[in-house]
């Protein structure tokens, strides 16, 4: 029984020491030149949710760290169950880099797509003028004309 209760604060211990590992996030993804910018928009606000959720994992991991690192001062053991791989801090910083070239890359197509919606609007809102009436004529070719008369 004793040894049974070794093993398992053992393994309790080296599971509690690993962590978790951070996510491989590419700043630049192969679909982000097609993606439109209602999508671009749309994965910055994902982005910056996931940021917000990791920065309270930070902060959950750095009062555990201290708590941990504190009460091994009594029992030296608990500091294996520190948190030294900083995954949520590595992950924010991955987003940010991610957060900087998608704004930058939504700036310009965000632009270029606006430039293209207003182009349709006015083509759209120019009506064809057609009258009945004759176009009046300028002051200056009404006083050419009564000039030649003379």
């Amino acid at each position: 029984m004793r040894n049974a209760t070794l093993v398992l604060c053992f393994s309790v211990t080296l599971a509690s020491c690993a962590g978790r590992d951070p996510e491989a996030i590419a700043t630049v993804q192969p679909w982000d030149q097609t993606a439109s910018c209602t999508q671009l928009r749309a994965e910055i606000e994902a982005n910056n949710i996931k940021i917000t959720e990791l920065a309270g994992e930070q902060g959950t991991k750095v009062a555990q760290n201290v708590i941990t690192g504190v009460g091994g001062l009594v029992i030296p053991v608990l500091w294996f169950g520190m948190d030294w791989k900083g995954s949520a801090s590595k992950d924010v910083a991955a987003l940010q880099a991610r957060q900087q070239y998608l704004t930058i890359l939504a700036t310009d197509k965000c632009k270029v797509e606006a430039e293209k919606e207003e182009e349709k609007a006015t083509k759209k809102v120019k009506p064809k003028i057609t009258s009945s009436k004759p176009t009046p004529k300028p002051k200056e070719e009404e006083q050419k004309t009564s000039e030649q008369k003379d």
